[in-house]
């Protein structure tokens, strides 16, 4: 685990569910798409999702089209955690990674990954609506690092 993190209170998984949520469309997804996302089992994704609500970081919702389906959302809580965290996490991966390649460097860099991740876990996308070019770094929000939390 990482010390930022461990800091925090959250794992490397409890961070990438907020991660995820973060960048989903509506801060929400299908518990189904979480778990794809993560690579976790629905049982998995699920205990994630419970120590997640249970620190009140995510919220579980009925999904009002299918009675079957839930979304795990993230709380302002859960967003007041990652503005904490974030930073000092893009920090890390800046001094460590990213930051010692030149910028056509870390372009090609990040494509190698994606590449990477669409073959290895092709699911790591599932629930985004948003256009392709925006999972790929082209569009970044306001204040964000160029440094990628995830490729």
């Amino acid at each position: 685990m990482q010390p930022v993190l461990l800091a925090a209170g959250l794992s490397d998984i409890d961070f990438e569910t907020l991660i995820r949520l973060s960048r989903s469309p509506g801060e929400r997804l299908r518990m189904t798409d979480l778990a794809a996302q993560t690579g976790l089992s629905t049982s998995g994704v699920t205990r994630v999702v419970d120590r997640l609500e249970r620190d009140g970081l995510i919220a579980r919702v009925a999904c009002p089209t299918d009675r079957r389906a839930s979304y795990a959302t993230l709380t302002e809580a859960g967003r007041d955690r990652l503005a904490t965290v974030l930073p000092l996490h893009l920090s890390d991966i800046d001094t460590c990674f990213t930051g010692l390649l030149a910028e056509e460097e870390l372009e090609s860099f990040l494509a190698i990954l994606r590449r990477i991740r669409d073959v290895v876990r092709p699911c790591a996308t599932a629930g985004a609506t948003e256009s392709r070019s925006q999972d790929q770094g082209e569009s970044r929000a306001p204040g964000e690092s160029r440094s990628p939390v995830h490729p």
